[in-house]
């Protein structure tokens, strides 16, 4: 968690005035443990809020003008509440200026102006999710300030509507309800398509979470997940001839998948539906080791995940799989998986804190060998998820 003392001296520094007034509130990051291309398929997906993210400072001001800056980017802005329109100059702040819009078109419109400062600390396109921290964090904010009542699962799906129709990215609503609904050292067992969700307890001791930055550029996402959407569609079509009300692969169990999977002519289409029924059936296992606090088989668990998403979903490429197999060489590494869309981004590996440096330090230097680039490495605790952390600071 941020500095609150020295992120008020720049706030006093950028917008002058006394101190009095100025509340804080804090959105974390979020990584995915296990449930990779479920949620489209109306499956289940397991993510967790981390203890990094995007703090706001924000104090009222007497007009009707909203102030951006952050301690990220040097671009600041002043713009009326009357004024907020999507523009591409304005980069970062249509993430907020989206939330103030979209607030007003559910009920609850911002009466007031205020200054915002945002600090981050999620690393830009790390897949970490800050676009998601950002606009919850600002969402959560500006309820509390305007006295409305804070729902954290309406907050997650205004900030999906915000990406979604104001920013113009068609994502799912995983980022933004682990971040508006993490809980320490729990995960979120969220089934996608109807938002049922319950906490279940990630008690990892003496283990550590580190997600591997791969720093590989991801030119293939778009193309390639609307390929893998089109699959599994097609994997649909197929099976409705034994299950003819059947919409989405998440609907079937493993035992009927295996069953029925003849119906799949094409071999691809049939290995791409096997990975999703597969992988919704690992986070449901996931969910059983976990509560009987079994690390080792969960870490299993992950590995399976990876090995499927390389095989039969074919999304993680050199670059991933350079990372994960470097990963699993080093002792006191329970598991390793890509993490994200693949085709680059991250991987989420459950590491004894004893081996962090060496983990850090062993799969650096392989992943650098084997792929000429540089990595970069977090480790991480689970935290909660968005809440107020300083008032009239």
């Amino acid at each position: 968690m941020a500095d609150l003392q020295s992120l008020k001296k720049t706030f006093i520094e950028i917008y002058g005035e006394s101190s009095a007034n100025i509340s804080a509130f804090h959105a974390p990051g979020r990584v995915n443990l296990i449930g990779e291309h479920t949620d489209y398929n109306g499956g289940y997906v397991f993510p967790a809020a981390l203890t990094f993210g995007t703090t706001l400072l924000i104090r009222p001001r007497a007009d009707r003008t909203i102030g951006f800056a952050s301690t990220n980017m040097p671009l600041r802005k002043q713009i009326s509440i009357d004024d907020m329109v999507y523009n591409e100059e304005d980069d970062w702040m249509n993430y907020p200026k989206g939330i103030v819009v979209h607030l007003a078109k559910e009920g609850f419109p911002v009466q007031h102006g205020y200054d915002l400062l945002f600090h981050g600390e999620i690393p830009n396109g790390a897949g970490l999710s800050s676009s998601a921290s950002i606009e919850v964090v600002t969402a959560y904010g500006l309820q509390t300030m305007e006295k409305y009542p804070t729902d954290t699962v309406k907050i997650a799906l205004l900030a999906q509507k915000t990406e979604n129709q104001f920013v113009g990215v068609n994502c799912g609503i995983m980022d933004q309800f682990a971040v508006a609904n993490g809980k320490k050292d729990n995960a979120i067992l969220l089934m996608c398509d109807t938002l049922e969700y319950r906490h279940v307890p990630f008690q990892s001791g003496s283990y550590k979470l580190v997600i591997g930055n791969t720093n590989k550029r991801r030119g293939l996402v778009d193309s390639a997940y609307n390929e893998r959407r089109a699959q599994c569609e097609q994997a649909v079509k197929d099976l409705q001839a034994q299950f003819p009300s059947l919409t989405l692969l998440g609907q079937l169990n493993l035992a009927q998948f295996n069953e029925y999977k003849h119906l799949i002519p094409d071999e691809t289409v049939r290995r791409r539906a096997q990975h999703v029924v597969e992988e919704i059936d690992r986070v449901l296992q996931s969910i059983k080791v976990l509560e009987a606090n079994d690390l080792e088989s969960f870490g299993k668990l992950m590995i399976g995940s990876h090995d499927s998403l390389r095989d039969l979903y074919e999304v993680t490429g050199f670059e991933l799989d350079s990372m994960v197999a470097a990963a699993l060489k080093v002792p006191g590494v329970l598991g390793s998986r890509m993490t994200g869309a693949g085709f680059g981004g991250c991987t989420v590996s459950l590491v004894h804190e004893d081996s962090v440096p060496q983990f850090i330090e062993q799969v650096g230097k392989e992943y650098t060998e084997k792929t000429g680039l540089t990595p970069s490495f977090y480790v991480c605790d689970i935290g909660n998820g968005v809440e107020q952390v300083g008032e009239a600071l």
